[in-house]
């Protein structure tokens, strides 16, 4: 691979990557509005009937759905374990946010990108070096001085936030469990097919869950929340998936580490200008806390940067 490949792959996934930080780290504040008016399993219905119509007709446009016809039986077996996993990881996550904070819920989600991170050492041979150990161990730290206000229970009902606590980690797993199969299926699907097998699944699957008299009821703010909840699924994860497919399983992982810090500040901002006052308080952060994230985006940053300049090196060496 010459300089100029190995940079545009970087680049690509260096984009990708962050459009899906961006949508998910935003995200909670608008699933806590929908607590308001509608049900988790019926949002996330709708998010996947938004996401299915649009793949589908991109899909259908590009000539992509042709893939679906190289798929042997285990390969259905992998899609339908990763769309329940995926459907699993949507609905609990709603459910988390009835007992914690959007920020303590992305605080207690971080968990994730060390188990996606060593899940690609044990399914996909990946490998981690000293020097990226040494950066998840710093993430870890950061992370913690940026939320150790939140890690106080001393303050609150504490088998009340245990239980939320309970539920981000069931979802936790069920979402890493799901991008390592959409990884696995990586040489026969692209990600946008795996996951319009996921959403079509999803649709079929929940519908008898649904409570449809909810959309009756929702004014146009109420719709306004659920179309951006829609169009936030088809964006973020379409996006992670080509992430997945240009970075390494750690580097994509590193990044994800930023979707609390952003959480937060969209949250302090959501605050400061009054908006739904009645549902998100201020969040303080001292010293520790900006210390956190200053950890934190240094860890992100390096992990990034030393398997780029492996990979350089090595494509001046084969050059």
């Amino acid at each position: 691979m010459t300089n100029t490949q190995v940079d545009n792959t970087a680049k690509l996934g260096l984009i990708f990557v962050s459009v899906a930080v961006f949508f998910w780290g935003i995200l909670p504040i608008a699933l806590k509005l929908s607590g308001r008016f509608i049900d988790p399993v019926t949002l996330t219905w709708f998010r996947f009937l938004m996401a299915f119509v649009v793949t589908l007709l991109l899909q259908w446009r590009f000539g992509q759905l042709k893939q679906f016809t190289q798929l042997i039986g285990a390969d259905w077996l992998k899609l339908g374990l990763a769309g329940t996993l995926l459907m699993f990881n949507y609905v609990s996550f709603v459910y988390s946010l009835y007992y914690l904070a959007p920020g303590t819920a992305q605080l207690n989600f971080q968990t994730a990108p060390f188990f996606l991170a060593f899940g690609g050492v044990l399914l996909f041979k990946e490998r981690l070096n000293a020097v990226q150990l040494t950066c998840f161990a710093t993430l870890a730290l950061g992370m913690l001085m940026f939320f150790h206000p939140n890690l106080n229970f001393g303050n609150a009902d504490n088998h009340q936030i245990m239980f939320g606590v309970l539920i981000v980690q069931f979802s936790v797993l069920s979402w890493t469990s799901y991008a390592l199969l959409q990884k696995s299926l990586g040489a026969k699907l692209s990600p946008s097919n795996v996951l319009l097998f996921i959403y079509g699944l999803g649709i079929f699957a929940m519908a008898p869950l649904c409570d449809f008299s909810h959309f009756e009821l929702m004014n146009l703010a109420d719709w306004g929340i659920v179309v951006f909840c829609g169009a936030n699924t088809l964006i973020a994860y379409g996006c992670f998936g080509q992430a997945m497919k240009y970075w390494p399983t750690a580097q994509v992982s590193a990044m994800l580490a930023l979707t609390p810090v952003l959480s937060f500040s969209a949250t302090a901002i959501v605050v400061s200008l009054g908006w739904w006052s009645s549902v998100f308080s201020a969040d303080n952060l001292d010293a520790l806390s900006l210390s956190g994230i200053a950890l934190i985006i240094s860890s992100v940053f390096a992990v990034q940067i030393w398997p780029l300049c492996a990979k350089r090196k090595r494509a001046k060496s084969s050059g």
